[in-house]
């Protein structure tokens, strides 16, 4: 799967979401995402209620739920990481439980706008509302280069695995801190030579 497919695949799949028009998505999910934050923390659990919808909603966009979860999953540690502070303040379970839950859905509902609606119409539907011209650039360079990060790492995973036969369980995580660090090497590089180019074409 290249990373092109990865991050918006789905979004080319026919189906009744899909023509629904990007403005209309982006609003819903905004006042979806506003509504769950406000809920208060003693009824966080009234959030799988939409969450529930989110996944039904998935089905009817015949999204593969295998991308979806998988999606979901990748921002797991950082809502965990996130909702892992409350536990430190009064009624921390509570809190860590609402946090969580709440966030998952929140991020469920971001998913599923991605999923369903080609990134350059949400940044179309950003500029006709009138968002800072440079807010919606830097959206579109990050969205851009996302791409090229992806295809980096994974030449550089193929290079390890290439070069790592019977690697220990401590060597594994040595080589993953190197893969790290090689990425945001390159990472600074690439976004230099970047930032050249587009003061070269005029830029500011």
């Amino acid at each position: 799967m290249t990373a092109r497919h990865f991050l918006q695949g789905s979004a080319d799949i026919n189906s009744p979401i899909r023509r629904i028009s990007a403005t209309v998505k982006l609003c819903a999910t905004g006042i979806l995402v506003l509504a769950i934050t406000l809920l208060p923390a003693r009824h966080a659990v009234w959030a799988l209620v939409p969450f529930a919808m989110l996944i039904a909603l998935a089905r009817l966009a015949r999204l593969p739920m295998a991308v979806f979860a998988v999606h979901l999953a990748i921002a797991q540690p950082f809502v965990l990481g996130v909702a892992v502070l409350a536990l430190f303040q009064q009624n921390g379970v509570v809190a860590f439980a609402s946090l969580a839950i709440k966030s998952t859905v929140c991020v469920a509902a971001i998913q599923f706008l991605v999923l369903t609606t080609h990134f350059q119409e949400l940044l179309e539907v950003l500029r006709r509302a009138h968002v800072p011209s440079a807010l919606v650039l830097a959206l579109g360079v990050v969205h851009r280069y996302l791409f090229v990060l992806i295809e980096e790492l994974k030449r550089m995973r193929r290079a390890r695995a290439a070069r790592t036969l019977h690697a220990r369980y401590g060597g594994l995580w040595v080589a993953l801190a190197s893969v790290i660090a090689v990425s945001f090497v390159r990472s600074m590089a690439r976004s230099e030579r970047i930032a050249m180019a587009m003061r070269a074409r005029g830029w500011s």
